[in-house]
């Protein structure tokens, strides 16, 4: 019976997925008179010459959904600004992106089928991916016997390993995030879908961020109910996973959203739990001239952002480790201890993952850093090159390949291949930062008794940081990682009670091998080779 709905489960979800990737593809779109020149007013252009060369091309003419505006309008500008750079026309040079004005025409000139039938169209995808997704993963997450977490046949589940489920969701998470960061103009039939959710938030129609937005929430509740029900036996995933939950869903969806029906001077809405440099763009010229010019308020976000960053970050992780923030706090780490939980095992263990994951996420910190400063000069000394370097430039290449290739692309539809936590153990500036403070200055700690140990391997496989943590249990020896996250699942998979998560004093946090061998287990045994 319990297979039977799995079946009719995963039945509807691909039914919804498969018609959530169908829209980017289809509808119909035509553009009239009114709407064209509303949509260049909103938008500061001033140029004469591109808005007779795009209302030549775009105006009245019928577009089918797989068919791209972003090339014409590019034309368009291309023809404009040779003009005016020529004739030194500064003032009507058209800085604003293809793809950011072919997604606003096809916002407003949509019609047909989809944006008539947004409800309909909502259950047909959303609706009935969540309830599909339930009905799969209830039954699977509660016929796992008594409680506490088992090893067995986790790599045989197509589900929980690099199967054909697997690649579904890496092809269409990687996918979705092409379409979201470089193509935005083919996600307005998702726009469409939650219109009426988002002017209910906010008072104006959806925009391709709330619909990442909104997904983003609807994936982690979902997948927090599988975490309900899997580590049930345990407080701390039930409360950890509720803190996440919590955390971005009215932290970085709602309050943002409500921020602008209010119609508060920082419009932009802002996410007071992020902290820089995982906010990268927060001391960028532009975001501090806004905060600046936005009274009281853009103030205090300033000062917050700062004091959170220089203050709270640090004095929270002596206090309770990283894992306040990114197992607790953060909806990187959320989505990934809930969306990315049944592949947390294909986190690499090996001793070249461990050196390039150091190598890798320090060297981004460091980026983030040597851009902030050169932002910051910029900004006090009001000059766009720094070194003969053009600070915009540095920021625009940190934006793509960072927050954009790494963070997204990588980060997030990477979960099911290279396991979940590929952003925050390679690439977060932020983990970087909040694991020098870790390592070196903090309370915490995962205590280990080795005498009860019985290498079963429960916690190393579901490591998703990659930290052989068995190793260290059958020492005896205190787990003290910069990469660690504090998650707590190697303590809750353990049969034995082995592992136990602590904030104790300083002294004794770390043994004299551990600093000697830089607390790795694969070195230890090189050593003790030779």
């Amino acid at each position: 019976m319990m297979k039977i709905i799995q079946n009719i489960g995963i039945a509807l979800f691909i039914v919804a997925l498969v018609i959530f990737a169908i829209l980017p593809f289809s509808g119909s779109f035509k553009l009239d008179k009114t709407s064209f020149d509303t949509l260049i007013e909103n938008h500061g252009i001033k140029s004469e010459i591109f808005k007779k060369n795009l209302e030549a091309n775009i105006v009245g003419k019928e577009f089918a959904g797989y068919q791209a505006i972003a090339p014409i309008v590019q034309e368009s500008i291309n023809k404009a600004n040779s003009v005016h750079v020529k004739n030194k026309e500064w003032s009507k040079k058209i800085y604003t992106s293809s793809d950011d004005l072919a997604t606003a025409i096809r916002k407003k000139s949509g019609y047909g089928f989809i944006p008539e039938n947004k409800g309909l169209m909502w259950f047909l995808t959303f609706g009935l991916g969540i309830i599909g997704a339930l009905l799969f993963i209830v039954p699977q997450v509660v016929t796992l016997g008594p409680k506490g977490i088992k090893n067995d046949h986790i790599y045989h589940q197509s589900s929980t390993n690099k199967g054909w489920i697997a690649w579904l969701v890496f092809f269409f998470l990687v996918s979705f995030y092409l379409i979201l960061y470089f193509k935005s103009e083919y996600a307005i039939n998702w726009t469409y879908l939650v219109d009426p959710i988002s002017k209910s938030l906010s008072g104006n129609p959806a925009g391709q961020w709330f619909v990442y937005g909104f997904m983003y929430c609807v994936v982690m509740t979902v997948m927090a109910i599988r975490m309900y029900i899997k580590y049930r036996h345990n407080k701390y995933q039930v409360l950890r996973t509720t803190s996440v939950l919590f955390f971005q869903i009215v932290f970085a969806f709602l309050i943002p959203e409500i921020m602008v029906r209010l119609q508060l001077s920082y419009s932009k809405g802002y996410d007071f739990k992020n902290a820089f440099p995982l906010d990268y763009d927060f001391f960028f010229s532009w975001n501090l001239k806004e905060l600046l010019s936005s009274g009281g308020l853009g103030l205090f976000i300033l000062v917050w952002g700062i004091v959170l960053t220089l203050v709270i970050v640090p004095v929270m992780v002596y206090f309770f480790g990283k894992r306040w923030y990114c197992s607790w706090v953060c909806g990187c780490g959320g989505l990934a201890e809930t969306l990315g939980d049944p592949y947390r095992q294909h986190s690499s263990k090996s001793l070249f993952s461990w050196k390039v994951e150091r190598w890798l996420i320090h060297s981004v910190l460091l980026f983030a850093l040597v851009m902030t400063g050169f932002t910051l000069y910029g900004f006090f000394a009001e000059t766009s090159t720094v070194f003969g370097i053009k600070v915009q430039s540095i920021m625009t290449t940190y934006s793509f390949l960072i927050g954009a290739v790494f963070a997204g692309v990588i980060g997030t539809g990477f979960y099911p291949i290279f396991g979940n936590r590929v952003w925050c153990r390679f690439g977060c500036p932020l983990a970087a930062y909040l694991g020098f403070v870790q390592r070196f200055k903090s309370r915490f700690r995962i205590t280990t008794n080795g005498g009860q140990c019985i290498s079963c391997g429960n916690c190393s496989t579901y490591c998703e940081q990659g930290i052989d943590v068995r190793a260290y249990a059958q020492k005896g020896e205190n787990i003290v990682r910069s990469s660690c996250v504090g998650c707590g699942v190697c303590s809750a998979v353990c049969p034995r009670g082995v592992l136990k998560l602590e904030n104790g004093p300083i002294a004794g946090r770390i043994n004299p091998t551990e600093v000697l061998l830089g607390n790795d287990v694969n070195l230890m045994k090189f050593v003790n080779k030779k």
